[in-house]
């Protein structure tokens, strides 16, 4: 027995006041629905209704049971429109996972931008460190990929690329001089990412799309962290030559506190992501902060912040 579909049937019969009358109202034929009542009270051990040719009417049981039935059909049809409302009307809260790095000098300034456009829709952001991974628990997971290769059950959508590259504050490189050529960073300081693709050798990819590449000896820096601030941090107060993805160099470029050396060379290449667990059932709340996401910043294979300081 479908005792779902029975509650609907027996709360019907009583609203229309006859079987014959439910039947219409549901499309069913009559003996569909005197079959659903008459299950509903084998199911229940009780009799609902009192019936003869002439006239119905309620149990004293019946009346009770009409009374609960109505209630957990109301709720029911209001779960039902609020799971239907969620799907289609952006509102409530998005988790997101994010790197710090991006949270800090990407994310928290579009936000105001976003939240004018969905005042319904709030966020809480976890930036636990490096993301490479989709973490089942947050509803978007922003990924930084460098040269692996995507893997996992999940839908990523890419944001953009961003470039490492070589900056310096303005008073480090009066101080210093600014190299003209690769080989010119042996002779400063450096402050580089702790990560294993610098640790011995530093590779530089032309600008101008040639295949042209420059490999260096890692110097051996001033500082090393796989904190992306403090680098940032440390070439603002003129420690040396930084290695920075463009998006965290971009505001301090424009600025002026941050000068690009060796413009016409870039280091690895980072990939931006937004992933999700699943694409079954996102709530629109989830779908727009994604596409907010692609439309600032473009969902091409290309560098926008590089663009936005040339």
């Amino acid at each position: 027995m479908d005792q779902l579909r029975s509650l609907r049937v027996f709360v019907r019969v009583i609203d229309e006041g006859s079987f014959a009358g439910a039947a219409r109202a549901l499309d069913l034929a009559p003996a569909v629905v005197t079959r659903a009542v008459a299950e509903l009270e084998e199911h229940l051990g009780a009799r609902l209704l009192q019936r003869t040719t002439r006239r119905m009417a309620l149990t004293e049981t019946g009346e009770t049971y009409l009374e609960h039935a109505r209630r957990i059909l109301l709720e029911l049809d209001e779960a039902d429109a609020a799971a239907s409302t969620a799907s289609t009307v952006p509102a409530g809260m998005v988790r997101v996972v994010v790197p710090p790095a991006f949270a800090v000098h990407q994310l928290a300034k579009h936000l105001p931008a976003f939240r004018s456009r969905y005042p319904q829709v709030s966020l809480e952001l976890a930036a636990p460190g490096p993301v490479d991974a989709v973490d089942d628990a947050a509803d978007v997971s922003i990924l930084s990929i460098a040269q692996q290769s995507l893997q996992g059950d999940f839908v990523a959508r890419r944001l953009a690329c961003s470039h490492f590259i070589a900056c310096a504050a303005p008073a480090y490189l009066a101080r210093r001089g600014r190299p003209k050529q690769p080989a010119d960073l042996a002779q400063h300081d450096g402050v580089l990412p702790a990560v294993k693709a610098v640790r011995h050798e530093l590779t530089l990819f032309r600008t101008d799309g040639t295949a042209r590449t420059a490999t260096l000896p890692a110097p051996t820096p001033a500082l090393s962290t796989s904190h992306i601030d403090t680098i940032f941090a440390a070439a603002i107060a003129g420690l040396g030559i930084a290695a920075l993805p463009s998006f965290v160099a971009e505001d301090a470029l424009r600025a002026g506190a941050l000068e690009r050396v060796l413009p016409d060379w870039r280091g690895l290449t980072l990939t931006l992501y937004a992933a999700m667990p699943t694409r079954k059932h996102v709530p629109a709340r989830t779908r727009a902060f994604v596409d907010f996401l692609l439309e600032t910043f473009g969902g091409k294979p290309e560098d926008p912040w590089l663009t936005s300081v040339r």
